[in-house]
């Protein structure tokens, strides 16, 4: 058994998503899911298959991401995994549609912070069992803290 990591860099203006499903139709599904979600919605997905002719299955409407989708999924290579970069929309806005995929079964990780996959790899293939999203905390929210996230939130339209 060994195990490895993999690096995914985000784009500027992006953010990825990382995820679990089971079915060659999750290419179709999730497309739909983005798209019928924010229909300007920019953005490329790979899907890993785990089983028939194994392929890395792809799509998206902007081709550049489609690419890099592709490539960072042919490094990762775990079976039944899917990734998504998506810009001009964010992973609150797709989310949930997301989950709701009937091939979805686990989202690893929705960021624009760097991530690294953490892989396994056995005689039988390669899965993954965690990420590291993003940094390490440095310190508790003081008062000031509070009041820029309250401040952020609200300036961006998530609370009112």
């Amino acid at each position: 058994m060994k195990m490895e990591k993999v690096k995914l860099e985000v784009p500027a203006n992006c953010n990825l998503i990382l995820g679990q499903s089971h079915f060659i139709k999750t290419v179709e599904d999730l497309h739909e899911a983005l798209i019928n979600t924010v229909p300007q919605i920019k953005f490329g997905l790979a899907f890993a298959e785990a089983s028939g002719d194994c392929y890395l299955r792809y799509s998206g409407n902007d081709e550049h991401l489609e690419l890099f989708a592709s490539e960072k999924m042919m490094e990762i290579r775990a079976g039944h995994s899917f990734l998504i970069y998506l810009r001009e929309a964010y992973p609150i806005n797709v989310l949930q549609r997301i989950k709701n995929v009937p091939e979805v079964v686990n989202i690893f990780c929705a960021t624009a912070n760097p991530v690294e996959v953490l892989i396994i790899e056995t005689e039988q293939g390669r899965g993954i069992i965690g990420v590291v999203d993003g940094f390490t905390p440095k310190k508790i929210e003081a008062e000031e803290d509070i009041a820029f996230r309250h401040k952020l939130l609200r300036d961006i339209g998530y609370k009112l």
